[in-house]
């Protein structure tokens, strides 16, 4: 074990050497000799949001907005993560909108904080609240509204096999909670032109 008590890079790659065993292979033949280091490498980016503070990423912001105050969105944001439950992807799209008090922060950042969060094991409904809640406590808006809809493959690839189903989540904080009105125009907002696939 490393000394911040998470496994070596060896430890890691035999234990990719096991699996392959398991699953009826021999890792010391050619096409698989590199490929513990190769899912090592990749699972460093797939899950490298345990390395990163999502509040970090939304303390830069901007008070001169001309009193702006109406919702900010940024929709069809791709989402890569993957299912804490059998460790395979989950894909879709995130839809992030809030109403700013006084402060406005870039918009790649909201992107940025779905991005962290989705590179950890997860799941959507989770996911979704951990987004809105870090959006709402560092910028403290009017109101946040995150809807996700994602394809997961522990329901395409396995078990059901259901391959054209998705999953639809969403969490809505202040404003968007409280009027109905305000989460309407939301969802319209969000569904107007919104045929990109997933």
């Amino acid at each position: 074990m490393s000394d911040k008590g998470r496994p070596t890079k060896e430890e890691a790659m035999k234990a990719v050497k096991t699996l392959i065993s398991w699953a009826g292979d021999d890792p010391t033949r050619e096409g698989l000799l590199e490929t513990p280091d190769r899912v090592v490498r990749s699972y460093g980016e797939f899950f490298e949001g345990y390395n990163i503070d999502p509040e970090a990423a939304l303390t830069k912001t901007f008070e001169e907005v001309e009193g702006y105050d109406e919702m900010v969105i940024v929709r069809n944001i791709r989402v890569e993560s993957h299912c804490e439950h059998h460790m395979v992807p989950i894909i879709g799209i995130a839809h992030v909108g809030y109403i700013p008090n006084s402060r406005v922060v870039g918009i790649s950042k909201l992107a940025r904080v779905v991005d962290i969060f989705g590179k950890r094991l997860q799941t959507q409904e989770t996911m979704t609240a951990q987004i809105a809640d870090t959006i709402n406590r560092v910028l403290q808006p009017k109101g946040v509204a995150v809807v996700i809809d994602a394809a997961h493959e522990c329901m395409s690839t396995r078990g059901i096999h259901k391959t054209e189903s998705s999953t639809v989540t969403s969490q809505m904080l202040g404003i968007f909670k409280e009027n109905p009105k305000t989460r309407s125009e939301f969802m319209n907002l969000i569904a107007s032109g919104n045929n990109q696939a997933i």
